[in-house]
């Protein structure tokens, strides 16, 4: 295989997203640029593996079980089910909302963990769930703490407006950030979804690097009734043992 062909296949893989989860093949290669022909090769090479399925009506591709495989490879060896599960159960038990684990991924927060609250009505996200750093409390705690040309590289490459409630405005954005910093924590109502909070904190490596963040979110009017250092302590509480684990652990992740 040609590094060329690498490259395509890659950057094919690319396109298969939450919100765009299947592909026919001249309208993905249209997408992308590149011959149908190659695009073909590529996704039937890619099934023959099992890394992508073809509807046989359809004749759509879609993302096969193999990375499901994969992604529980990935999940097992940073042990989060083992070591920091229990604390966001307990956290979400003591909050009644649900917690997430978000972890940084290039410039993307991507969803790695949840503790789901166990109230009839709450608010809930799919484990692989990719968001962009300058949205919402999980991600912007994030983006708060990488460099300055990083938070501008992010800002240049262009923000979408997933709600009215969305930070598009370059200065305004660089300023919440420095806040959040600041503060040590984050809290947003209705940036990525409408009528949603989320108050989310921090998480480091042993260098001292941002690598993830931990976020209680749930839907915006329960949080009219409960006082933000209600939530905010235990939250807190629950960072640093996860914190803690963190610094020791010596997984290829952190």
């Amino acid at each position: 295989m040609s590094l060329k062909t690498l490259e395509n296949s890659l950057e094919i893989l690319k396109y298969f997203t939450r919100d765009r989860s299947s592909w026919g093949v001249r309208e993905l290669a249209k997408e992308i640029g590149i011959s149908h022909s190659i695009v073909y090769r590529i996704l039937s090479t890619f099934e023959q593996y099992g890394f992508l399925i073809q509807d046989p009506i359809s004749k759509r591709y879609k993302l096969g079980f193999r990375f499901l495989e994969y992604g529980q490879m990935v999940k097992e060896d940073m042990k989060l089910s083992h070591y920091i599960y229990p604390v966001m159960e307990a956290l979400s038990n003591e909050v009644e909302e649900s917690v997430f684990l978000t972890w940084l991924d290039k410039f993307d927060g991507v969803t790695v963990e949840i503790a789901e609250s166990s109230q009839q009505i709450k608010y809930a996200v799919s484990l692989g769930t990719r968001t962009p750093l300058y949205v919402g409390a999980s991600c912007k705690v994030i983006m708060a703490y990488l460099s300055k040309e990083q938070q501008l590289e992010i800002i240049h490459e262009g923000l979408q407006q997933f709600t009215n409630n969305t930070i598009l405005d370059e200065e305004k954005l660089l300023s919440n950030l420095e806040e959040i910093k600041a503060k040590g924590w984050c809290y947003s109502v209705g940036e990525y979804s409408d009528a949603v909070f989320g108050l989310g904190i921090p998480l480091f490596n042993r260098q001292n690097e941002i690598i993830a963040s931990l976020t209680i979110a749930g839907p915006e009017y329960r949080i009219e009734d409960i006082h933000l250092d209600n939530i905010l302590k235990p939250l807190q509480d629950a960072g640093a043992k996860i914190q803690n684990y963190l610094y020791n652990f010596s997984g290829r992740y952190v």
